[in-house]
């Protein structure tokens, strides 16, 4: 919706909901500056009947009635158009507090501080803390990448859109155009899962390697979107989370702690060098190139000519 307008929708459902008698067409015209500004009165009329319909269709009740004056007059009675009370138990206003938490360092992040006060004053229980509900621990969910913001609407929204996407094993970023899904934490990195358009399926991306700004466009999606999307289920299957066998690798001593953590046997080789059994799936070759000059792939064979395929082609980039 365009700024102009909910501008003006909002001072029209402000203006009905504040008068305690109907005001006429030609009052409200004169109290709404963009009412004033549409033109003629034709013009007037059909854009103040639009903006009627689309109070009506958000669930604002207006009654239709005759003033003092025989006039037809409109007004929003707040008895008709007041929530009912907002009640929540322990593990309600835990979810909430969660969510507000994705903000902490957002845009967003007053807004969403503000509505937790709001749903206090509403009816949370005094006691119930939303960010302890659950444990003294409170859960931090870091949102410090810029594309999240623009790609949670576009998720919301269901608009395409287009950036500029950085592979582990690539030296310069690749546009890709997206038709953006869902957005998941999976151990303190964001991840979008989409339908990439240029490659005709679903993909997941990090979004620390987003580069530039997130551009929407304006085409509808082509893709069904999936029922359940399994972003952290895709994301674990490429990191080798998900794996039926094992690769031995040899790695720089005080490097590559990650790998250490996954690895199920370590040997000291000497010189600098350690050897690891890590468990083996499919997406390790990218990973083990972000740990550069401090890993050798032993075996298997396949898994050492996909890391010096990435690694090539790094170099020629």
């Amino acid at each position: 919706m365009a700024i102009a307008k909910a501008e003006r929708l909002m001072n029209l459902a402000l203006c009905l909901l504040g008068t305690r008698r109907p005001l006429s067409k030609r009052e409200l015209r004169e109290s709404i500056e963009a009412y004033l500004e549409a033109g003629s009165d034709d013009s007037f009329n059909r854009m103040f009947e639009r903006d009627k319909d689309d109070l009506r269709e958000l669930g604002l009740v207006i009654e239709t009635v005759e003033n003092l004056e025989g006039e037809v007059g409109y007004l929003a009675r707040r008895d008709s158009n007041r929530l009912p009370p907002i009640t929540l138990d322990a593990e309600e206003a835990a979810a909430l507090g969660l969510a507000a938490k994705v903000w902490q360092q957002a845009r967003l992040a007053g807004a969403a501080s503000g509505a937790l006060q709001k749903l206090r004053a509403a009816g949370l229980p005094e006691d119930v803390d939303p960010y302890e509900a659950h444990g003294a621990l409170e859960p931090r969910i870091p949102v410090h990448e810029a594309a999240f913001e623009p790609l949670m609407l576009a998720c919301r929204d269901r608009r395409p859109v287009v950036f500029e996407y950085r592979k582990a094993s690539a030296a310069h970023p690749e546009p890709r155009h997206v038709e953006p899904w869902a957005l998941e934490c999976w151990r303190g990195h964001w991840y979008l899962a989409g339908f990439d358009r240029d490659r005709g399926a679903e993909r997941v991306f990090r979004l620390s390697r987003i580069t530039g700004k997130v551009r929407s466009r304006g085409t509808g999606f082509t893709a069904p979107v999936p029922d359940v999307v399994t972003v952290r289920e895709t994301v674990a299957g490429w990191a080798g989370e998900i794996a039926d066998r094992s690769a031995l690798i040899r790695l720089r001593s005080g490097a590559g702690y990650p790998l250490r953590a996954k690895a199920t046997a370590v040997r000291e080789l000497g010189d600098g060098w350690d050897e690891l059994e890590i468990p083996y799936g499919h997406g390790l070759d990218a990973w083990l190139v972000e740990f550069g000059p401090d890993v050798v792939v032993l075996e298997p064979a396949e898994l050492r000519a996909d890391v010096v395929d990435r690694l090539r082609a790094v170099a020629k980039g």
